[in-house]
């Protein structure tokens, strides 16, 4: 078998295309989740955080859209 027929074999080989994209999808839903979840957990805070003040008297209203 000669170089080019080599390259030629190498180039039209997928094998291992689909792994790859599994793993990109795969890293694109993880990244989706991790930023969804640091989004959710900021407004968890800033919810405890008000309920907190409310508690102590410092704050009485935590209906608003903090």
């Amino acid at each position: 078998m000669n170089i080019k027929q080599t390259l030629i074999d190498f180039i039209e080989d997928e094998s291992g295309l689909t792994a790859v994209e599994y793993a990109i999808a795969g890293g694109l839903v993880v990244g989706g989740m991790i930023a969804a979840f640091n989004q959710l957990g900021s407004n968890a805070t800033a919810k405890l955080n008000c309920l907190a003040s409310a508690v102590t008297g410092a704050s009485s209203d935590c209906t608003s859209g903090s």
